[in-house]
């Protein structure tokens, strides 16, 4: 079944109002029928079966069959600032990164990073990054749409992560799977957790002392080097597993 989000002032029961590119999308793209039923969530956890009942010029008219709290989300936020990667990299780190539960994705200069944008092309990627959010948490069942955040410095980055409860940082010079463990069992759900990974190149010395002079854990993620892709993805799926383990 087809799945669609809204905002909250599309919602006027008994009827939803989608609006924007997916109307097109579900009339040109996916020729979906009056009569045919949808999935719509109001990115508020909550969810409803509908039946399209008209298209207008702009818009859908869906009616709300039935309605249901859903629990997709995990117990915690978490906050990945990813350092910005080569290529398309980012978009498959994001979409993963959505799947796993990330509350947020923030783009972040380090140091090492090989890419550089200017302000227009910053924009344009935000853009389009946050459309591959909102794929994602389609695809995923998620019930709400992760925000892929402005691109930002390091220095903005730890500012912002000094609002969380927890802050990791895998660091592959660190040792010590048992403090590892001992800080992931730490995290309990209702925490706002913050998840540094480094670009290709890895953190600057520099960068991971400042990240421990904010606060941040350093933590390792086994006797291997993973990539920048992977890193992020595996410390989530750690957390993933712990939250909905607890």
């Amino acid at each position: 079944m087809q799945h669609f989000f809204v905002t909250a002032n599309q919602v006027e029961k008994p009827y939803i109002h989608i609006q924007g590119s997916d109307v097109n999308h579900m009339r040109n793209v996916l020729r979906m029928k009056r009569g045919e039923q949808a999935s719509v969530s109001d990115g508020d956890n909550r969810r409803y079966l509908c039946r399209i009942e008209d298209y207008g010029e702009d818009e859908a008219l869906l009616e709300i069959l039935t309605e249901e709290a859903v629990d997709t989300e995990l117990a915690s936020e978490i906050y990945l600032f990813q350092g910005l990667p080569k290529g398309d990299k980012m978009e498959l780190i994001i979409q993963k990164a959505v799947e796993l539960g990330a509350y947020q994705v923030i783009p972040t200069v380090m140091k090492r990073c090989v890419v550089r944008l200017d302000e227009k092309k910053a924009e344009k990627r935000v853009n389009r990054w946050n459309a591959i959010a909102r794929g994602a948490a389609k695809q995923s069942g998620r019930g709400r749409i992760p925000k892929v955040s402005r691109v930002v410095g390091f220095r903005e980055a730890l500012s912002l992560a000094g609002k969380l409860d927890a802050v990791f940082i895998p660091y592959e010079l660190a040792a010590g799977m048992e403090h590892t463990r001992k800080v992931i069992e730490a995290v309990k759900p209702g925490q706002s957790i913050g998840i540094f990974i480094g670009p290709e190149g890895g953190f600057d010395k520099e960068e991971v002392y400042m990240a421990l002079e904010a606060g941040a854990e350093e933590i390792t993620l086994g006797k291997r080097i993973l990539r920048t892709e992977t890193a992020g993805l595996a410390v989530l799926s750690i957390l993933m597993y712990h939250l909905e383990d607890g």
